[in-house]
Parts: structure tokens; sequence; C-alpha cells
């Protein structure tokens, strides 16, 4: 019988005919998404030249091998449902640019997900994961990696010296390095101590080095409006030239 039961709603073709769109960027999206299925319908089979496919928010928890019937499929959702693994078939998908497998249950992917070689976007988000294999570094064109809220506690180097990432996101995982907040960075630069010498005891480049400072420092005494009682410590260079205008709070004891 038709309509929503314990295996979920069945689609029908002409269902799925009716829910084929032209994307923004004209493609076909066959969407699927929010529609209670939790068996992958096979009549969509006649659909399988799309270039987009929404199986999002549903209760899938299997995708078949014939999900390789989609060859031209460059854009897939996923997310939100029940997967708690994924077929080996799903990598014969070699124009897919994006995988949003976020909100599910898996804990591990095929070994040949490494062949997914344009992928472009990955989320794999609000997931099981306990590690990532190292090689996921071979998916050279990925732009955006979404490995929040999983149980990871390392991130290969692979995954972070990967060429095009822009965005990373790992929030809310057990990872060390997140561990404690790092102590703000004191961007403002002190001096510790400061030191009079004569001009004597410089050697030829600090001299010179110091006098174009003091020149540049009496340039700007000149423009600046007001006189300066000052007193004149004329005898000595500073290496720091910033400290010129508190030299009585610097003089040598």
């Amino acid at each position: 019988p038709k309509g929503k039961g314990p295996q979920g709603k069945r689609i029908t073709l002409k269902v799925a005919k009716n829910s084929v769109r032209v994307a923004f960027n004209g493609r076909r999206r066959l969407d699927l998404s929010k529609m209670g299925i939790a068996i992958f319908p096979k009549c969509i089979l006649e659909l399988a030249e799309v270039e987009e496919l929404d199986l999002s928010r549903n209760m899938l928890k299997k995708i078949p091998n014939i999900i390789e019937k989609f060859q031209n499929l460059m854009w897939l959702d996923l997310h939100s449902n029940q997967l708690d693994e994924l077929p080996a078939a799903i990598c014969t998908l070699r124009n897919l640019t994006y995988l949003n497998l976020c909100n599910n249950k898996l804990k591990a992917l095929p070994e040949e997900f490494t062949l997914l070689r344009n992928l472009r976007t990955l989320n794999l988000g609000l997931n099981c994961f306990e590690t990532i294999p190292t090689t996921l570094g071979s998916l050279r064109e990925l732009i955006e990696l979404g490995l929040f809220d999983n149980a990871l506690t390392i991130i290969p180097k692979s995954v972070k010296k990967l060429p095009k990432l822009e965005k990373l996101n790992v929030k809310r995982n057990p990872l060390p390095e997140f561990a404690e907040e790092e102590e703000p960075i004191d961007t403002v630069k002190r001096i510790e101590s400061l030191y009079l010498v004569e001009k004597k005891d410089l050697c030829g480049s600090c001299l010179q080095t110091c006098q174009g400072e003091r020149n540049e420092l009496h340039t700007l005494e000149d423009v600046t409006p007001g006189s300066s009682n000052k007193p004149n410590f004329s005898s000595f260079v500073t290496p720091n030239s910033s400290a010129r205008d508190n030299e009585e709070e610097w003089r040598m004891k």
C-alpha cells in the first residue's frame, strides 16, 4: 500500500519525475529531501542521468550499490539520515565535486574513497568518526572539509596540508591542541632595559644608524610647535631612538 508506513514513504516514478528541478547552475536536480524515505527507491534509476541528487533529511539506513548507475552526478546530498556505512560503489562517482554526509552514524569510509579526486566540498560532520584515514590527503582538489562534532583525537598532517584547502572545520572534537585555550599573544613590544652609551663606544655601523635616527627626531622637533626645556644629553646616543624624549628618566647612575 502507498503512503507512509513502517518502511517509510514509498516513492513512485511519477513522484520522482515531478521532483526534478533545474538548479541555478543549469544542472538537473532530483530533490527527494524531507520525504520520509527509509529505503532507496529503485524507480529513480530511470532518472540516473541527473547531475544532482538530494536525499537529505530522510530515514535511509543504507545506500545500495545501484548508486553507481548515477555516473553523471556532480552533487550528492545525504545529510541527516541514519547511514552507518557507505558502499564502495559510491566511490565510482568520479564526477562528484560536492558530497554531504553530515549528521549520520558513519564510523569509517570505504578504502576506495580516495578515487573521488574531483571532490571540492566534503562534509563528514556530526558522525561517529574516531579517526580519519591519512589517504584522505590524496583528495587534492578539496577546498572545504567538515569534520566537526566527531570523536577525533588527531587530524592527519596530509589532510591539514591539502594544497587547495581553505576551510577546515574540526570544532567540538577531543583534539589535544584545542584542550586548553592558547594564551593571548601580546602584540606590544616592551623594553625591559635601556642602556646609554657614549659615541666612542659604538661601532661605525651602529653609530651611523643611531645618528640617522637622531636626525629624524630633530626633524620632527623642528616641525613641532612650541619650545622644549628638556636638558640636552648631546654626548650620549640611544640604540632605541624612541627613548630620546624620556632621557631624563633614563639617566645613567
